[in-house]
Parts: structure tokens; sequence; C-alpha cells
């Protein structure tokens, strides 16, 4: 499959992934559990899967930047299911996702290693 379809895969997976652990932190009640955490574990392989056929037809190799998005990648797809687990700290874990969010954003920007 051609790089832009990769491309635009991973870019729609990681918003989906965003949105939906933003939105268990938001409100979460326990009906919501089963499908925030159904689509966050679809969007979060999506997001890997396309991830590393971008890495593999881009011929990157695979460099300091991308295991910091490895990392925000875990944070995020965890964050999901610690909304539910954890509701009282709501606010920190969303503090959590939105730094996790704003250094992948960083690094694959930048692409500073």
């Amino acid at each position: 499959m051609p790089y832009w379809f990769y491309q635009i895969l991973h870019l729609f997976s990681v918003i989906m992934l965003a949105g939906i652990t933003f939105a268990a932190l938001a409100a979460p009640r326990p009906e919501n559990r089963r499908p925030a955490l159904i689509w966050s574990g679809v969007a979060a392989v999506v997001a890997l899967v396309s991830g590393f056929g971008m890495l593999g037809l881009g011929g990157f190799g695979f460099p300091g930047w991308v295991v910091v998005k490895i990392a925000t990648w875990i944070a995020l797809a965890a964050l999901t299911g610690l909304a539910f687990r954890r509701p009282q700290e709501g606010r920190a874990l969303a503090t959590v996702a939105v730094l996790a969010v704003l250094l992948s954003v960083v690094v694959v920007v930048l692409k500073p290693f």
C-alpha cells in the first residue's frame, strides 16, 4: 500500500485514540466503559500498525523520536482504562493526556533525535 494510505490511517487513528481517551476522562460512567475500551484498543492497534507501516515504507530506520512516540501511544492507550478505574483523578489524568499529545506532536514535527 502507498505511504499516503498509512499516513492517513495513522493520523485518523491517533486523532480517534485521543478523542476516545478525552471522552472517557470527561464521562467515566460504567455504561461507557466497554465501548470506550474496545474503540480505544482498535484505534491503538491501527495507530501502531500504520505507524510501523510508514516507518517501513519511508526508510526512516528506528530513530529516537519513534521511541518517544511509542511511549506517548502507550500512555494514551492506558489512560482510557485508568479513566474508569480512577474517575476521581480525572483532572490529573487529563493533564497527562494533554502533555502526551503535545509531546507526540513536538517530536514528530521537530524530530530532534
